[in-house]
């Protein structure tokens, strides 16, 4: 992490962020933490999957007063998904900084459940309609909002929510903050930038090209707790000869790295509290093979460039699109073919969708291979390693031992070798569960194959109607007059924020 920022930064906030596998910060943040820390209005081009939540969250949170027990930061995104996810990021920014209380308001949930939740909330992540919903019953009031944040504005502008959006900016009564962040800046975000915010400043990333190579790309949903069983999983299944596992923190690495270990793999770690001369040994042994198993966090496993990975697992889903595209990148490389696999639990799948949107590319969910599916892999992997050596000199003399046995207990070479075997292989063991908490609260996603594109093609249409019914305005002269009832009985204008 930047020294200045440890220097502006609660150390609390500082000790979670590091927790999230903040190691270092994307161009975004390192622009964005500073000027919005220092109290500025800013507008952020950049594009999805860039860290930008962080870059509003962490000062955010860091001028969160938790004595005050009432709404102080007003986030706006275009969609539910994107504004619980948002507030699930929030919350483990907020995590030792006891008394802040973050809630995500959004259409779709009941109402009364949302009133009763936003007593004593500092912070509401929500869509513009609902916020209005709820301004309109006076359950969220903006009297000691002193910080606003358009999250996405081009894609709310798109779905139809100016008004929403310059109705809430214009109903702010004291001094505030305001942050905005798209990833184009048409004329009508351009008119709200001039209306609402002051001396903002401009903070542009260079959008790059992020391309997914030819890497087979896969997906498990499952619980959190059952992570290092389903990382064990698809080790004995695939059994690559060389694999790398990505973790967001330097504490999962040591820690999944002993698990391995105890399982009896030849695994080791790579983070950034190892001495260079550690990390340059972990790095030969994994180049040689005598380490077949390598667990890092990103900035660790910048310097690694070995052309033999078969296989790369997400442990944890990276904070930043960039970052995904790095680490599968580390396999399927020279013109070999190259496997990845990704762990997700709960809402973590919308970080899979985010990735799938950005990259234009499409990650397969899949269930785990089934213990009967993992126990016949291993005994074909363990015949087929035995059998190489049958031209061996000492088979002569196996064979006399075996001969011996079965005499002894009167038994068959048939009966004699599955002991073997099953002494070799071991149990099956449990069955891992599929994590479908999320699909039974937003519905069920659909499978590979020929009905999940046909899904996406429908989403996609869906989408593209919804912004052309925003931009042709087809909420016509009903919606016109809703918002002037509204505003009439509101009081609602469109005042232009108090300056200093």
């Amino acid at each position: 992490m930047d020294n200045l920022l440890e220097n502006l930064l609660d150390e609390r906030i500082l000790r979670a962020i590091d927790e999230m596998g903040f190691e270092k910060l994307s161009p975004i943040q390192e622009q964005a933490i500073p000027s919005l820390l220092a109290g500025e209005d800013i507008i952020g081009q950049a594009q999805t999957g860039t860290g930008k939540t962080a870059a509003f969250g962490i000062p955010a949170i860091q001028r969160i007063d938790p004595d005050l027990k009432k709404l102080q930061t007003l986030i706006l995104c275009p969609t539910r998904e994107l504004a619980i996810q948002a507030a699930e990021e929030l919350r483990k920014i907020a995590k030792y900084m006891h008394g802040v209380k973050v809630l995500p308001v959004y259409g779709g949930q009941e109402i009364g459940k949302q009133i009763s939740g936003l007593k004593g909330v500092q912070i509401i992540v929500g869509t513009p309609g609902r916020v209005m919903d709820h301004m309109r019953r006076r359950t969220i009031k903006l009297d000691h909002v002193n910080m606003v944040v358009l999250d996405e504005a081009d894609e709310m502008l798109n779905m139809g929510f100016r008004e929403d959006m310059e109705l809430i900016l214009g109903q702010i009564p004291g001094e505030h903050q305001t942050a905005l962040f798209s990833a184009t800046m048409p004329k009508p975000i351009l008119d709200i930038t001039d209306r609402f915010q002051k001396n903002a400043k401009l903070i542009r990333v260079a959008a790059k090209e992020l391309t997914i190579p030819l890497v087979s790309q896969r997906y498990y949903k499952i619980k959190n707790s059952d992570k290092d069983a389903a990382c064990i999983r698809l080790l004995e299944y695939y059994q690559p000869k060389l694999c790398l596992i990505f973790c967001n923190t330097k504490r999962k690495v040591d820690e999944l790295s002993e698990v391995l270990k105890r399982q009896g793999y030849q695994a080791e770690g790579l983070h950034g509290d190892m001495s260079q001369y550690q990390r340059d040994a972990v790095m030969k042994r994994f180049r040689n093979g005598s380490t077949n198993i390598l667990i890092a966090t990103d900035v660790a496993a910048r310097g690694i460039d070995v052309d033999d990975v078969e296989a790369v697992i997400n442990y944890d889903i990276p904070q930043d699109v960039e970052y995904y595209v790095h680490r599968i990148g580390r396999t399927g490389r020279a013109g070999r073919t190259g496997r990845s696999f990704t762990l997700a639990a709960g809402r973590e799948v919308y970080k899979i969708r985010e990735i799938e949107r950005v990259c234009r590319t499409t990650v397969e969910e899949r269930k785990l291979p089934s213990t009967g599916k993992v126990m016949k892999a291993k005994v074909f992997k363990l015949l087929e390693q035995a059998w190489e050596l049958h031209e061996h000199e000492d088979i002569d003399l196996m064979k006399k031992y075996l001969l011996h046995k079965m005499e002894e207990e009167n038994c068959d070479a048939l009966d004699l070798a599955a002991v073997l075997l099953k002494y070799q292989v071991g149990d099956r063991g449990q069955e891992i569960a599929v994590d479908e908490a999320e699909s039974r609260r937003f519905g069920k996603r659909k499978g590979a194959g020929e009905d999940r594109r046909k899904g996406a093609q429908r989403g996609r249409d869906r989408d593209a109607a919804r912004r052309d019914q925003g931009r042709n305005g087809r909420r016509g002269e009903e919606r016109s007059r809703g918002r002037r009832d509204e505003r009439k009985g509101l009081g609602f204008s469109f005042s232009k924020r108090k300056k200093a």
